[in-house]
């Protein structure tokens, strides 16, 4: 559930809680918003805990190969791997 339907269960429970006088004989309303509401909250609550927990990881690093000549005709390929700062190891 998002911060939309977490909204929506809010604003749905406190029309009924607070809104509607019906009543089913064996169903209240008002008890049916607040336990809406109470979902929304929970909803709510739980979501921006998720969105602070999450964390944007890059696993493609970038990596270089250069062939660097030398005078005795030999070859050396130089391998140099750079990393975001923060990143795993």
């Amino acid at each position: 559930m998002g911060i939309g339907g977490s909204i929506f269960l809010i604003a749905l429970g406190a029309i009924f809680a607070f809104a509607v006088e019906f009543e089913l004989g064996w169903l209240d309303i008002s008890v049916v918003g607040w336990v809406l509401m109470i979902a929304g909250v929970v909803g709510l609550i739980m979501t921006s805990w998720f969105w602070n927990r999450r964390r944007t990881v890059v696993t493609t690093p970038v990596a270089e190969r250069r062939v660097v000549p030398t005078q005795d005709a030999r070859v050396v390929e130089e391998y140099r791997e750079v990393r975001r700062p923060g990143q795993p190891r």
